[in-house]
């Protein structure tokens, strides 16, 4: 038996799948995951010593790569002075300061410890300061497990296929109305309808938790022309695309202006954090300056600042690094287009910069119904046999990859010639 074979017998015993996040199950491809032991460069190693060029990146937020040594030393410098004390500190004023200095729609932000938690009091102190109670939601779009958020969401959810939780109740889910991705006439009807109570919209500015779904030319355009005239509050997710699109996200390549944005896991360098931030006036709605109560004994803990200002900096300081992952990533998709062509696919590859995802079908992908219709049988083949060659991709169709700055275009081209491989073998 396979350590990682053992140690899931284990966690199965005493962890609910023997997981601690759904889709690391591996319940949409089948087989049992490689346990991982350590990162580095743009590979992880599993227990059992195999090593895997690594495009899931701890869901992106390793954009640098696994291990880099800035980060590591700035966390182990900070580690000497303590792990946590639930009270103030200086790293987490000077990650406030970079983030409102890196982001022109941000004066304000408020440290959380998850994107989930981000967005949650998001939702809270848009209708705090609205005075309003509903909001607008994306089929597909994935913004964390709170209850009100978790109706037709993407992610490990398209993945179980579970189309909403259990234990959530009706009154949670009456404030959340939920439109397709894409589609401008839902957008305005919607609009029109609910006039008198929408507090805010929250949507993914590139929708990275139904495979990736980029919106259409105009969309974003009408989205926010919608928000500002009927007085409802924009909130854009940027959990997955902040920090990854560029320095000031997916707002600053559409040119799109919110009133509030979430982030993630990037500004930690994978470490368990969060963030959101607006405009002052807003913001100050946030207790102890306003009546929107949230708190958190690890917000702002010293050991995540740390390492996301390092990350945060270095990308400030190298601007390179998004040009280097634009250009990867047009070579690496697009030569996955050129190979699914030549085998006679014309499966859809929708990608942007560093993003990318290959659906398994052969319709266009432009919203949560277009990715549903992806195989996932034949998704699940192909997933194992890039994993038996040492490529670990997310183990779900409806997930994007992540190209790092530690992949190089020789690994990128090992990569293609295993996908040719697999084409010829299969198709």
């Amino acid at each position: 038996m396979s350590k990682s074979k053992g140690l899931f017998v284990r966690a199965q015993l005493c962890i609910p799948g023997g997981v601690n996040s759904p889709v690391r199950a591996f319940g949409a491809v089948g087989g049992i995951p490689p346990f991982i032991k350590r990162g580095d460069g743009a590979y992880i190693y599993d227990v059992d010593g195999n090593s895997y060029l690594d495009f899931v990146n701890s869901w992106g937020a390793m954009i640098l790569g696994h291990n880099h040594p800035i980060i590591r030393e700035n966390v182990e410098r900070v580690c000497k002075d303590g792990l946590s004390f639930g009270a103030v500190t200086e790293l987490e004023v000077e990650m406030a300061e970079l983030i409102c200095e890196l982001v022109p729609s941000i004066e304000m932000v408020r440290m959380v410890n998850s994107g989930t938690e981000a967005v949650m009091s998001a939702i809270r102190l848009a209708r705090g300061y609205t005075g309003k109670s509903k909001i607008i939601k994306f089929a597909g779009c994935y913004h964390g497990h709170s209850d009100a958020l978790l109706s037709k969401a993407g992610s490990g959810l398209m993945t179980t296929g579970i189309p909403d939780s259990a234990g959530i109740t009706p009154s949670c889910a009456h404030d959340t109305i939920t439109i397709d991705y894409n589609d401008f006439i839902q957008l305005d009807y919607v609009f029109d309808q609910s006039l008198h109570d929408l507090a805010a919209l929250i949507i993914e500015p590139v929708a990275a938790n139904m495979g990736l779904v980029l919106p259409k030319e105009g969309y974003l355009e009408r989205i926010q022309e919608q928000c500002k005239k009927h007085n409802v509050l924009l909130i854009f997710d940027e959990v997955i695309t902040g920090f990854r699109l560029g320095l000031d996200g997916a707002q600053g390549l559409f040119s799109i202006e919110p009133d509030i944005t979430t982030f993630g896991k990037i500004i930690g360098a994978g470490l368990p954090v969060g963030v959101f931030g607006g405009k002052k006036e807003i913001m100050s709605k946030m207790s102890p300056l306003g009546n929107v109560y949230q708190a958190g004994t690890l917000s702002g803990n010293p050991v995540a600042m740390a390492a996301g200002i390092a990350q945060l900096s270095y990308l400030k300081n190298h601007a390179t690094v998004y040009s280097q992952l634009e250009e990867n990533g047009n070579y690496f998709y697009g030569k996955i287009k050129q190979l699914l062509n030549s085998h006679g696919l014309s499966y859809p590859v929708n990608h942007i910069a560093s993003l990318g995802c290959a659906f398994f079908t052969n319709e266009t992908v432009e919203n949560y119904e277009g990715a549903k219709k992806s195989d996932k049988q034949a998704f699940a083949k192909y997933f194992h046999y890039l994993l038996k060659n040492g490529v670990y991709i997310a183990p779900a169709q409806f997930e994007a990859m992540f190209i790092s700055a530690a992949h190089t275009k020789d690994e990128l081209d090992r990569v293609l010639d295993c996908m040719k491989n697999f084409l010829e073998a299969e198709v």
